[in-house]
This record gives structure tokens, sequence and C-alpha cells, in this order.
């Protein structure tokens, strides 16, 4: 079975290929697509096929999927651009007549009022529209996402932020890499949409308190009105747009957007996620 990893020389791609290689994917069954092959030399030391994987040249995605069984489509990191990138993908996976296509979405994506869900669901329905047989896995946070935070937090004890006291079920790359992995390596899954999260959902006061216990120091984390941490973030400053969205995404994460887990990426994986704080210490 062979089995194409969109996005491989990025943070999540490369873990996912780490994961398929240990639970006993030939080397030679896998295929790490990627804009920059030079990206890819040490994947193709390792006996890993790289090819050209470009979301915006649609012709080197059809040929990257010739012959190709499975493919895991990882969501493109260009805001605004991303549905028709992965429409690129999808529409190739159904000219491909490929097997299984793994895509990596956002929690409660079809419902969801986080400013990130309407790309992916978009996609959803794209997928769902082209018939091919798939699996959409829902990921919440990375804990490595909150690698600024903590480094915020280690220059000025504190970090502040518009989220109330929502909770997030992060967990760490590694643990969402491991789950594709499974679901790409194992028969079955077609058909599901997976809510993926970490085991245990924390709130930023508790965030507080891991990256304190990390560095070593005391950290405070400051509650702002959304127009407080606008304004703070423009005098930082960010443009307009990019402090709206990240605004946006703590008001989201305040009405519980990130706050749900069902236990089922530790069932996925047949372990307990990375815990918060062990997943800080990574970074």
């Amino acid at each position: 079975m062979t089995i194409l990893v969109t996005g491989a020389t990025g943070h999540l791609g490369r873990l996912v290929i780490d994961s398929l290689l240990a639970r006993g994917a030939a080397p030679d069954d896998v295929v790490a697509g990627v804009r920059d092959l030079d990206r890819a030399s040490d994947l193709v030391d390792r006996g890993v096929r790289a090819v050209v994987v470009d979301y915006d040249r649609p012709d080197t995605v059809a040929d990257a999927l010739r012959g190709v069984d499975s493919v895991l489509l990882i969501s493109g990191s260009e805001v605004g651009r991303r549905v028709e990138q992965h429409r690129a993908v999808i529409d190739a996976a159904a000219a491909a007549g490929v097997t299984k296509l793994v895509y990596t979405s956002a929690p409660k994506a079809t419902t969801s009022g986080l400013v990130l869900a309407p790309e992916h669901k978009a996609t959803e329905e794209l997928i769902s529209a082209s018939g091919v047989p798939a699996v959409i896995l829902r990921n919440n946070w990375y804990t490595e996402n909150y690698a600024g935070t903590v480094e915020q937090a280690r220059a000025t004890g504190a970090f502040a932020a518009n989220v109330g006291d929502g909770r997030v079920a992060s967990a760490s790359r590694r643990d969402f890499a491991e789950a594709a992995a499974v679901v790409l390596r194992e028969d079955g899954h077609v058909g599901q949409v997976y809510e993926l999260g970490g085991d245990v959902a924390w709130n930023y006061d508790e965030l507080a308190a891991a990256i304190s216990e990390v560095i070593g120091s005391p950290v405070e984390y400051r509650r702002v009105r959304a127009d407080e941490h606008l304004a703070m973030l423009a005098e930082a400053g960010l443009d307009e747009g990019t402090a709206g969205f990240v605004v946006a995404l703590d008001a989201g994460i305040a009405e519980g957007a990130l706050a749900d887990s069902d236990g089922t990426l530790s069932r996925l994986i047949g372990r307990p996620t990375t815990p918060l704080v062990e997943g800080l210490r990574a970074l």
C-alpha cells in the first residue's frame, strides 16, 4: 500500500512519516509530497520517495497521486487560500482512484464558530461531494502553538489573552501524527469523522502554572477584553488583520470551541495523550 503525505517537510508531516515508519510501513511505500525537494533530502536518505506537491500547481498534484492508494491531505497554512488549494488534491485523488483520503480538519468544523472553521467546513464538503473514500481528523490545538507564549512569559513573567475561562483540549503534534499514521495504515476508518483532542482540557490559569513549572519562575495570565487585547497587539506591532485574527481565535476559545475531548485520540494511538507540561517542556 502506497501512502502519500502532503506537506511532508512541515512540522506535522515529518512526524507522520516518522510514525508510519515506526509502525512498520516500508520506506519505499511512503511518498513525501513537498514543494521543495531539497528540503526532503533527509527523508530520501531514509528510503522515502519524495515528489513535488504544490497545492498551487494542480499538475504536480495529479502527477504525484498516480499509483497512490492512500493520501494524507494536511491542511495548508495560507489562510484564505486553502479551499482552492485543497480542491486540487481532492480532485486529483478522485481522478486517481485513491482508496482512502485522510484530511486534517478543525474541531466541529461544520458547526463551530471558530474563525478557522469555515475553510475546513468547505473542504469537508468538497471531499464529501467528490465521492473519494475519506476519513476526517478534526484536530484540536497543538500544544506547540504556545511556543511564543512560553517565550513571552519567560521574558516578561506574564501573558494576556481574551479567552476568559475557556478551555483547550490540546495535545502534542506527535500525538496527532500518530493518529494519522494509525488511520492510514489500518484497514477501515473510511467514513469516520474523528474529533481528536487531548485527554485533559485546561484553562489559561492552568497554562500559566504549566509554563511556570517549565521555565522555573512565576507566570501570570492576564485576562483582558477583546478590545484591550486588540489594542495591545497593535501596540506590539501586529497589523490590523493579524491582530483581529488572534483576538477572534481567543474569542472562539472563550466560547468553548476547543474545550471538548472524548478520548478518541488516546484510543486511536493506544496511550494517553501528552500532558500539557510535558508538551511545553519538549519545546
